[in-house]
């Protein structure tokens, strides 16, 4: 048991009874922040492939692309239940009647005890949410949602290009929990002109919504994105530029704002060697959980 926090993978286990298993969907969805809908060029920072390297799946059929995922894992973990993940893009952007054929076929494979939908704030209507309440109702298995939410201060929303505001976030948790779904929440720590007083204010307002689960990480030049073309020019003079020991020093910190229960699913993005330009800490996921862990433990043991 972590001493720390609380572990996402805990979370899951005690709810679903066992080692659980998320598996990416891509269903080749688009961004409504991209397309013109509500903005062009999408999130200074985002390049979808990062997240989603494996283009060979997007667009396959739902059940082939769990098939295939849970035939990576059975091999050695044979009683595992999986959760399909639907995390490319923002997995509420499409015609009703596809997102609910889609989630349809996702819940009705063999081993699969829920869905996990990705997507923005500014993305998921009443009309889908009810939808989604009659679909857990009908199939009896869960179904959580996830929001890409970076930031709560809007002056850093308006810089990042994200197109929606925090109340927009606000409001968006409070409808979905008001529908009984789990919430998940990802922040972004580093991002331009934040100190870290404004990303320990973040966590503190995200402490007081109703969310059971937040994924962290650093902020990432990805090659590819606006983000890269302004730091190549020197433009992001007032971007926070982590060591591994200096952001592992910010999560510490910030730990002790997030609230007790709120499971935390991840600290650290790893995106493909390639696609990286900084920072390049040269660590794996695990390392640096376990550089974490080094220093909660040092600090839990220095007298006060």
């Amino acid at each position: 048991m972590n001493p720390y926090y609380r572990e996402y993978g805990t979370l899951l286990s005690e709810r679903f009874g066992g080692k659980v298993q998320k598996l990416s969907v891509d269903l080749a969805l688009g961004c409504p922040n991209r397309d013109g809908t509500l903005g062009r060029g999408g999130c200074i920072y985002c390049n979808n492939a990062a997240f989603s390297p494996d283009a060979d799946k997007a667009g396959r059929p739902v059940a082939e692309q769990i098939q295939r995922g849970k035939e990576f894992f059975a091999r050695k973990y044979p009683e595992m239940k999986y959760l399909a993940y639907f995390q490319s893009y923002t997995g509420t952007y499409a015609a009703h009647s596809r997102l609910v054929k889609a989630y349809t076929e996702a819940l009705s494979q063999d081993d699969v005890v829920g869905i996990i939908i990705g997507t923005r704030p500014d993305c998921l209507p009443d009309s889908l949410l009810d939808t989604l309440e009659a679909l857990r109702v009908e199939t009896g298995k869960e179904i959580m949602i996830e929001f890409g939410v970076e930031s709560a201060h809007d002056i850093t929303l308006r810089r990042i290009n994200r197109g929606h505001s925090w109340q927009t976030t606000v409001d968006a948790i409070h409808r979905t929990a008001a529908k009984g779904f789990p919430i998940g929440v990802h922040l972004i720590l580093g991002l331009p002109g934040e100190n870290d007083e404004m990303m320990a204010a973040t966590v503190r307002q995200i402490s007081a919504l109703p969310v059971e689960a937040v994924k962290f990480h650093q902020l990432q030049v990805l090659r590819g994105t606006p983000l890269h073309t302004m730091y190549e020019r020197g433009e992001l003079t007032d971007i926070l530029s982590f060591t591994a020991t200096e952001y592992a020093s910010l999560c510490a910190r910030i730990l002790k704002e997030l609230r007790p229960d709120i499971a935390v699913d991840r600290f650290v993005a790893q995106a493909p060697d390639q696609m990286l330009v900084s920072p390049r800490w040269g660590l794996k996921n695990y390392q640096f959980t376990a550089l974490l862990h080094r220093l909660l433990a040092a600090q839990a043991n220095t007298p006060t």
